[in-house]
């Protein structure tokens, strides 16, 4: 049995939400807490904080799958994440290019890293849906838009989303979307 979208549209919903979104706060503060944690000398400190991170993004995916945040048939969810993600290398990386202009250097040579990693998971969810070979999106009729932060594409009719609808990626807001061209 699927817990998938079982609080949507109950009573329990908004609460559900809160603990969600709490949960994936608590994943980065503790994961913020384990690398100041590092730079003082403190590893032991640091391999708590990473577990309760890893704990806490465990719980924030529960709560999301029992709101039904994300679609239970969710291989066109993840076609946009993967082209989001060979994106996000280029715009990390250019942000990385403005820090470093700034004169922060060392977080620059870090972020880079983190620009390699993001087109990383471009590649390897571009290989999962190779190997496993989900049915193709259906975008006949379909107008496309693409999230201007992160590169997410949404096929349909955006206008038929609800104000509150984000880009399931980045969290941006429903007016950051842009028809493409």
């Amino acid at each position: 049995m699927s817990l998938h979208g079982i609080t949507k549209g109950t009573k329990l919903e908004q609460m559900v939400q809160m603990m969600a979104q709490a949960e994936a706060n608590g994943t980065m503060m503790y994961y913020a807490l384990a690398r100041l944690a590092n730079e003082q000398g403190l590893t032991d400190a640091a391999k708590t904080f990473i577990e309760a991170a890893n704990q806490e993004a465990v719980h924030a995916g529960f709560y999301a799958v029992l709101n039904g945040k994300y679609p239970k048939d969710f291989w066109d969810l993840v076609r946009g994440l993967q082209k989001a993600e060979e994106a996000g290398e280029k715009s990390v990386r250019a942000f990385a290019d403005k820090v470093r202009a700034e004169g922060f250097a060392e977080a620059a040579d870090e972020m880079e890293i983190f620009a390699k990693q993001e087109g990383h998971h471009g590649v390897i969810l571009k290989e999962l849906m190779e190997k496993l070979k989900p049915e193709a999106l259906n975008v006949d009729g379909k107008q496309i838009y693409v999230c201007s932060c992160c590169g997410f594409e949404y096929a349909g009719d955006l206008d038929a989303e609800p104000d509150s609808f984000v880009c399931p990626v980045c969290g941006m807001p429903r007016n950051v979307f842009k028809l493409k061209q």
